[in-house]
């Protein structure tokens, strides 16, 4: 489809284009992806258009490989099956593919992170006398878990990212062993069922890793933000000694892909 180049004044981005480029930068060609409502679907989308036209999106609800023409809804919209290569159910993408280990790649959300990447989207507060109770898993721990590679895409707030979650839903890098509750290496307590783990968080400021001892650290920085910045918004002391640099902005054509191709009817970017 041609497309109708943007002029130099008019080439700019939002904070959801960047967002969109950034995760959509995650996939590899070839990849097969978990897919999720909202913004996962606008980066598996742009990565087939550009980089990674033989990657293989999962939408949950049950369609696998689906290319379709105009950008679902959600993962249950019709429009997710076109041209799949299976249309099934719950059973299928979450047992038959993840279960069975052919996840690469799974974008997530969550409430709250900490620094070694357990995510929370079950409760605030004590689980018994919570101040609020979240929405719960949702799938979150056994995306996270059987996925060779978790991103997850999240608002950078302090009260998001913590020194400690205030309940692991879905386990980071370093988890705890019972019964002495000591942190070790998931690796340790997966036993021989470790695919993997969070490769990333990209957030509204930055994007973030993890290094070889499960610690998250600061790998670049948002244009219009500083480390400052990033840390500020960090409720724990962010390793910052790795930064390369700002994160690349979205190119003229990564945008007009995402407007006038992907989500030409302003689902998701109004």
């Amino acid at each position: 489809m041609a497309l109708n180049k943007l002029s130099v004044a008019a080439y700019s981005y939002s904070p959801m284009d960047l967002l969109a480029v950034a995760a959509a930068r995650e996939v590899r060609d070839g990849d097969i992806v978990f897919t999720g409502t909202g913004l996962p679907m606008l980066a598996i989308m742009l990565a087939q258009h550009t980089h990674a036209p033989n990657s293989v999106c999962i939408y949950e609800a049950g369609s696998i490989d689906g290319r379709p023409l105009d950008l679902p809804t959600s993962v249950g919209d019709a429009r997710c099956a076109y041209q799949s290569a299976v249309i099934s159910g719950l059973t299928e993408t979450l047992y038959g593919q993840l279960h069975c280990g052919y996840v690469d790649l799974a974008f997530l959300g969550g409430a709250e992170i900490d620094k070694y990447g357990n995510v929370n989207t079950t409760v605030l507060g004590d689980y018994n006398n919570p101040l609020k109770r979240l929405t719960g898993s949702g799938g979150n721990p056994d995306v996270n878990s059987q996925a060779r590679r978790t991103v997850y895409i999240m608002v950078q707030e302090k009260r998001r990212f913590k020194e400690q979650v205030d309940y692991i839903t879905a386990p980071g890098w370093r988890i705890r062993k019972w019964p002495g509750g000591e942190y070790v290496h998931r690796r340790e307590v997966y036993g021989k069922y470790f695919r993997g783990g969070v490769e990333a968080v990209i957030s509204n400021m930055a994007v973030f890793r993890f290094d070889e001892e499960g610690v998250m650290y600061l790998d670049t920085v948002h244009p219009g933000f500083t480390v400052a910045d990033v840390q500020a918004h960090c409720g724990f002391e962010l390793n910052v000694s790795r930064v390369k640099g700002e994160t690349l902005p979205p190119t003229q054509e990564e945008i007009d892909l995402l407007y006038q191709v992907i989500d030409r009817e302003g689902i998701f970017l109004p």
